[in-house]
């Protein structure tokens, strides 16, 4: 058996992964027991990379959660719900520009035991403006609305109730470049 913290991981006679307390078989639980659970909010106004770095880096994981797809806060609502419900690791892939606006996701899944992460999208207008230039259709929006966006724009803080914060910006090589924050 491998020792894991105050734990020990085995696997009963059947082959079933399971795990105890060290010294003595307290409960077998399954090891997807250990699946940590994942509420990952994005911050950043519109042209930031967000939806990009969402399909590159979670979107075999974790479920997205999006205003741009879902088109309404009651879909919203019920899909956040069901993977609160699930125990489903999940994205908030929307501009999130204030702390009031991140709260109510952050309360709701600190509740149900979700480790909170945040990632702060490097949110220069100037840049913002000339990436959306570059989209077309609907995913063009308004200058007015990256302005408005950027306006609100509060950074996050891990005294939200983040427990991990990253900051994310776009290389000069079109890659992502994201950083963990430190606590201070």
């Amino acid at each position: 058996m491998n020792i894991w913290g105050e734990h020990a991981i085995g696997r009963t006679r059947k082959g079933s992964p399971y795990i105890t307390s060290v010294g003595a078989i307290l409960r077998v639980r399954p090891l997807y027991f250990l699946k940590i659970m994942e509420a990952i909010i994005f911050t950043g106004i519109q042209a930031t990379g967000k939806s990009t770095f969402y399909k590159q880096y979670f979107s075999d994981t974790h479920i997205r959660i999006n205003l741009d797809m879902l088109k309404t806060r009651h879909r919203e609502d019920i899909l956040l719900k069901a993977c609160l419900q699930a125990k489903q690791s999940f994205v908030v892939d929307n501009t999130n520009p204030t702390i009031e606006t991140r709260q109510k996701y952050i309360k709701l899944a600190k509740t149900a035991g979700f480790q909170i992460i945040g990632y702060y999208f490097q949110s220069k207008i100037k840049a913002a403006i000339q990436r959306n230039k570059t989209r077309t259709g609907k995913a063009c929006i308004p200058e007015k609305g990256i302005q408005a966006a950027y306006a609100k724009l509060q950074i996050p803080q891990f005294s939200e109730g983040f427990n991990t914060l990253y900051y994310v910006k776009i290389g000069p090589d079109n890659q992502f470049i994201h950083e963990k924050w430190l606590k201070t």
